[in-house]
């Protein structure tokens, strides 16, 4: 995804949403092992599976009639990064795709050698990465890849476990605030290299895999047997990188209700 790091104050905000006890009894059964409310049972093919984007702030004032004229179902919005940087457009951004009709969430971009994952994920839902069961909210997104501002330390500096451990952390801290598990944005090299391929985390959330350039998603990491979402491209129809769902609109709408 994009990176737009930006120096900007930080502000630590700890808020506790009653979001859990609204969250429909097949959410539990999500964070107690369905990974994407099976849609497993039910793959779609790439000509039916329903088309989305993901946006930051190079896309800027987003023309979200045009977007939605042209396919979109959905979209992922950058929020926040580290605890330092918060996307200047998330806002029109995000609620400009919902008044257009798009279902849309926000994602977090991780720094994992600035903070801990609890610090980073409390400051993304206090700045746009909450979750509400309406049908057009789907559930904050964690973006894990490579450290784009050290290539020399593409882990972050973490050791294997550690990393694993800082994605818990997070997903920990997203979970009791929201209510959701996030969702996870990788790529399989990457995840291969940095957790070692841990399966841990597989069976309780939704996996976001980024495999530009082909004609499927290819190799998942170790526990993931399908796909929820694919970047298969960073251009395209759409502004911003090009996904899909592993499923239809509609099946899009009960992912984002939780059921």
């Amino acid at each position: 995804m994009a990176r737009d790091r930006k120096p900007s104050p930080t502000r630590t905000l700890l808020r506790t949403h009653p979001r859990a006890r609204l969250v429909a009894a097949a959410v539990a059964a999500l964070t107690a092992g369905a990974t994407t409310l099976a849609l497993a049972e039910i793959p779609a093919a790439a000509a039916s599976a329903a088309k989305g984007h993901d946006v930051s702030s190079h896309q800027k004032n987003v023309n979200w009639p045009s977007a939605k004229a042209k396919g979109a179902t959905f979209v992922y919005v950058k929020a926040t990064e580290s605890t330092t940087y918060r996307n200047p457009y998330f806002g029109r951004q995000y609620n400009g795709a919902r008044k257009a009709g798009i279902v849309r969430g926000a994602y977090h971009f991780a720094l994992p050698d600035r903070s801990s994952g609890a610090s980073q994920a409390a400051y993304f839902v206090a700045h746009g990465g909450d979750w509400k069961a309406d049908g057009w909210t789907l559930p904050p997104a964690l973006d894990i890849e490579y450290n784009p501002y050290d290539k020399k330390h593409g882990c972050y500096g973490l050791s294997k476990t550690g990393m694993v451990n800082w994605i818990k952390a997070f997903s920990a801290e997203v979970n009791r605030e929201t209510g959701r598990r996030p969702v996870i944005y990788t790529t399989t090299l990457w995840w291969k290299t940095c957790t070692g391929d841990n399966s841990a985390l597989a069976s309780t959330h939704a996996l976001w895999i980024a495999r530009h350039d082909s004609a499927d998603a290819g190799s998942l990491p170790a526990g993931w047997s399908y796909w929820t979402f694919w970047q298969y491209d960073n251009s395209g129809r759409l502004p911003g990188d090009q996904n899909l769902f592993n499923g239809t609109a509609s099946q899009l709408r009960k992912f984002a209700r939780g059921y």
